[in-house]
């Protein structure tokens, strides 16, 4: 099976790039923790443990599905570069609102800039060529 696609890999070499690889790894772990804290937050916003669990899994599937279509590297849509740094405003920083609302407002504030400086590094790299 031949893929016909034109536009390149969804995610370049990490050759010669150690900056760009390294930021990469920090962007996933960003993610992760987005999507954990989303979790939490969505768990504590039901009184009983069926709805907790309920919640938090819902929150986290919304968040997922998001990414997955509009933000991901082999995004199953793909948006112009502003719609994909929406959805990315939305997932990460609702990550960062949402470690807020737990009651951790320091951590939040220092995710919600690693977000801005990460993402920042991220749209700069992927604009240069290798």
């Amino acid at each position: 099976m031949h893929d016909n696609r034109t536009d390149g890999p969804a995610i370049p070499s990490l050759n010669g790039r150690p900056w760009w690889a390294a930021n990469e790894v920090l962007a996933f772990l960003v993610e992760l923790v987005a999507l954990a804290c989303l979790f939490r937050w969505g768990f504590t916003l039901g009184d009983a443990l069926a709805v907790q669990l309920l919640l938090g899994t819902a929150l986290l599937a919304l968040a997922i599905t998001l990414w997955a279509l509009f933000a991901a590297p082999r995004a199953r849509v793909r948006l112009p570069p502003a719609g994909a740094l929406a959805v990315k405003a939305v997932v990460l920083g609702g990550g960062a609102f949402a470690l807020y609302e737990v009651g951790h407002p320091v951590a939040a504030a220092v995710m919600a800039v690693v977000v801005v400086v990460n993402t920042g590094l991220a749209e700069t790299f992927r604009r240069r060529t290798p």
